[in-house]
């Protein structure tokens, strides 16, 4: 993301933020989709600083859904003229905080609603670049093809969506 334009932050790049005491750090732990298949492990968290939350989990795609989806997510980008080629260490992608669910006893979080299909065709994202609005619109669509009021916005009326609510 150009400077000038970036609204969001890795937590781990904030020393001026932590996680509020009722909220549990989740950086490590393994994220499953609905049907408890592993999707990564979260790495760390995006915080958008001027609405002062965390807006998205950034995870680590589990090695055997890229190895699984490699082949296929290229024909199906191809396919749809996104020009969107994926090289290496493109390997993380991003979920709405508040399309999950946490377990602190298991230390498992849940993609309630997302399938494990979806997380292989949805594009990922280097942590050397970062990414950008439209990288954020593409997931969006991934996720929720059906809802997609809203995702055109540049500023931050983008995350009043019930995917962004943290319960």
């Amino acid at each position: 993301m150009e400077n000038k334009d970036r609204n969001l932050y890795r937590l781990d790049e904030l020393s001026d933020y932590k996680i509020a005491s009722n909220y549990s750090d989740v950086r490590g732990w393994k994220i499953v989709d609905a049907d408890n298949r592993t999707i990564g492990t979260i790495d760390n968290l995006w915080v958008n600083k001027d609405m002062q939350r965390v807006v998205y989990l950034d995870v680590n795609v589990d090695k055997g859904l890229i190895d699984d989806s490699r082949n296929e997510v290229h024909d199906a980008i191809a396919s749809d003229r996104n020009e969107f080629i994926y090289k290496d260490g493109d390997s993380h992608i991003i979920i709405p905080i508040g399309s999950v669910s946490i377990n602190k006893d298991t230390k498992i979080v849940m993609a309630n609603s997302i399938g494990y299909n979806t997380f292989r065709s949805t594009s990922r994202y280097n942590t050397q670049h970062n990414f950008d609005r439209n990288y954020e619109r593409r997931v969006m669509k991934s996720y929720y093809p059906e809802n997609n009021s809203g995702v055109d916005t540049d500023d931050d009326t983008f995350y009043n969506r019930r995917e962004f609510d943290n319960h």
